[in-house]
């Protein structure tokens, strides 16, 4: 090649300095090696939140001046990650790599930055003070009619586009943030914008049938010149004209989280009615999985008849897919099922929340299973999953943009939620009295099963869907590639920042959760590491307080048309907030093994005398509590064993709410 030049990012770990020749070399997660050079301009910065703070703490070495073999002695050490910005050339054999910023990573004593016990406290705050900023300037405290200003879609800075509509399904999305906020930092102002988010969904986008046992949520409202347009279709390119699945989902996500800290039995009620809508209107009542299979649905109902398998619905007729199967879990029935199991301590009996939580769990069940059976690909050289199917589950590698493609992210959310849900058979045939042993042995069966495939999925998209050279992870690929390389893009090499945070919490809790060697273990914790690295230095705007949708394989902001929207229906207050929210759990219990502290606040009128604290499906025996506070005094015995407290008169009146904190201690292994 002759004259080539390209600026791009590298990333990998010191392998060799020359303080002298102002040069150093990295090692790629590829293997391959690179020199880089550094010079007069060269920019050396350390890894920075939302708060914007200069967090370069290294000594200055003796004599120290602003040259850049200096600057190489003080800040380069062998063996730790760096990420470089800079110019690659090629000139017939010359190659030369210019580093024009070297992006440092760790403290002086070695420990990386985002793994600091406040990071993503910082971080989630941060970004919930910002979107109640650009919503609602200068509010703290919140009520219904705030939310009548809400809408979906806001540019980059946060104003609002001329496009004012309010999506149902973004704002459930808002509330879920905002009540993971919440929990968190305990911030009053975040469950009041939570609490008003969550009055105004029900008042505004609520749909209970004739006999008020069921529920669903319109796509969106819009404001006209004298009054509101109400869209119960979906107005999204994908599913319009329809009622997707997803949306009805996502609908409840917030209402999920907001319910564990409060225990809103109104809230409860529409989250039992909506999952009741689910079986009544999109079951496959011919699943092979049996009579009633709860988690076997179809993914679109024509709104005029009410049927899945209407003409209408053109090709989303009678089909399954990703989200009406696997959203399900991360979406709600986690939280839902951490509420409610074990059952709470009532005055009035628990009947119906213990029958709603049988269906929640055969659920979880249904959903795994399928995952299980039907997604992974009958051939073993494929690496990905399918995801879109006909009703007799043949992969469907005809629709439209989907085609046979895999979107890479949707592989890891599936590693990340089997581990989950495998977790969670393990903690019960553990943590509970084994009904009968034949019952333990399927569970554990089962759990080894959604652990098997979660192992597969992580180490394939290691191998295929991370990029080996800057980090990070690709968005969409074929899944059988026809250009004769190991990887066939679609449109481009584009990353986004919800498959970040999918490949983020898979690799962090396959790390902690994964029962293989410590080798591979070992493999977990740096593509965990790395991937926080590229989501922390290429997907935070730092400038706006808010977060980039779409960046190019050199972590570049894509911002034209909706992707430089910091609100829109593809990007809110959810994905951002999970992956704080839970990357804070994970790293705690998991790598720094650091207490952590939840906070919950019952509603005055909640009609319990106990609330469940488990943080997630976590693996057995890896957090005890270690405190707990309620209205400010102490509790002087505590179960370190027991996740659910059980609130004694003194604790909590009727007619008051409770301000609950408990304190967790990760178990070494």
């Amino acid at each position: 090649m002759k004259q080539f030049t390209l600026s791009t990012t590298l990333m990998g770990n010191v392998t060799d300095i020359n303080e002298e020749e102002e040069t150093f070399k990295i090692k790629c997660r590829s293997g391959d090696e690179f020199r880089v050079c550094v010079g007069k301009e060269t920019q050396f910065r350390f890894l920075q939140n939302l708060d914007g703070i200069d967090r370069d703490r290294i000594p200055n070495p003796e004599g120290f001046s602003l040259i850049p073999s200096q600057l190489v002695k003080k800040y380069i050490q062998r063996d730790r990650l760096v990420v470089l910005q800079g110019v690659y050339q090629e000139d017939g054999e010359n190659r030369r790599f210019d580093a024009r910023i070297v992006n440092l990573l760790q403290s002086a004593s070695g420990e990386y930055i985002f793994e600091e016990t406040h990071w993503w406290l910082t971080q989630i705050a941060r970004l919930a003070d910002t979107w109640l900023g650009n919503l609602f300037p200068n509010n703290q405290t919140y009520e219904i009619d705030d939310f009548a200003l809400y809408q979906t879609n806001l540019n980059i800075i946060g104003l609002p586009t001329d496009d004012n509509i309010q999506e149902c399904a973004t704002l459930s999305r808002l509330i879920y943030g905002l009540s993971s906020a919440y929990l968190l930092t305990g911030r009053e102002s975040y469950l009041s914008a939570a609490r008003a988010g969550v009055q105004y969904q029900r008042e505004t986008f609520r749909s209970l049938s004739h006999d008020g046992k069921h529920c669903f949520w319109a796509f969106g409202k819009r404001k006209t010149k004298y009054s509101y347009q109400l869209y119960i279709n979906s107005l999204n390119d994908d599913d319009r004209g329809t009622i997707p699945l997803y949306e009805q989902i996502y609908a409840i996500a917030g209402l999920a989280q907001y319910y564990r800290i409060t225990l809103d039995w109104e809230v409860l009620d529409d989250i039992k009615r909506t999952v009741r809508t689910f079986n009544d209107f999109f079951l496959d009542r011919e699943s092979e999985y049996g009579k009633d299979a709860y988690g076997d649905y179809f993914s679109h109902l024509d709104y005029a008849t009410m049927s899945y398998d209407s003409n209408a619905l053109g090709d989303n007729q009678s089909r399954k897919n990703w989200n009406s199967i696997g959203d399900h879990i991360p979406a709600y029935l986690i939280n839902t099922i951490l509420a409610i199991e074990p059952l709470p301590i009532t005055d009035h009996g628990n009947e119906s929340i213990r029958t709603f939580l049988d269906i929640c769990k055969k659920i979880l069940k249904t959903t795994s299973k399928i995952i299980v059976e039907k997604f992974t690909d009958p051939d073993e050289n494929i690496p990905f999953v399918n995801e879109r199917f006909f009703r007799d589950w043949k992969p469907d590698n005809t629709w439209r943009w989907q085609q046979d493609r895999a979107v890479i992210g949707h592989n890891l959310k599936i590693a990340w939620n089997l581990t989950r849900v495998a977790n969670y058979y393990y903690f019960m045939v553990e943590k509970t009295d084994a009904q009968n042993e034949f019952e333990n042995q399927e569970l554990i069966q089962l759990a080894d099963k959604l652990m098997q495939l979660a192992n597969r999925l992580g180490v394939s998209m290691a191998e295929i869907g991370v990029d080996l050279f800057r980090g990070g992870v690709f968005d969409s690929v074929e899944r059988t590639p026809k250009n004769g390389m190991p990887m066939e893009f679609p449109w481009s090499n584009t990353k986004d920042f919800w498959q970040q945070e999918q490949a983020l919490l898979a690799y962090l809790i396959l790390y902690g959760c994964t029962n293989q060697d410590e080798e591979q273990k070992k493999q977990y914790l740096q593509l965990a590491q790395q991937t926080a690295v590229f989501w922390n230095l290429f997907f935070l705007d730092v400038d706006n307080k808010g977060i980039l949708f779409r960046v190019n394989e050199s972590g570049m902001p894509i911002v034209q048309g909706s992707y430089g929207n910091k609100g829109s229906h593809s990007i809110s207050g959810y994905h951002a907030f999970e992956l704080n929210y839970l990357a804070h759990i994970y790293i705690s219990s998991y790598v720094t093994k650091q207490p952590f502290c939840l906070y919950f606040k019952p509603d005055a009128n909640c009609r319990q005398r106990s609330i469940n604290v488990l943080p997630d499906f976590i693996k057995p025996n890896s957090l005890e509590v270690s405190r707990v506070s309620i209205n400010g005094t102490e509790r002087t015995t505590i179960d370190p064993d027991n996740f659910q407290l059980e609130l004694v008169e003194r604790e909590f009146q009727l007619g008051s709410e409770s301000e609950i904190i408990v304190e967790f201690k990760p178990l070494s292994a």
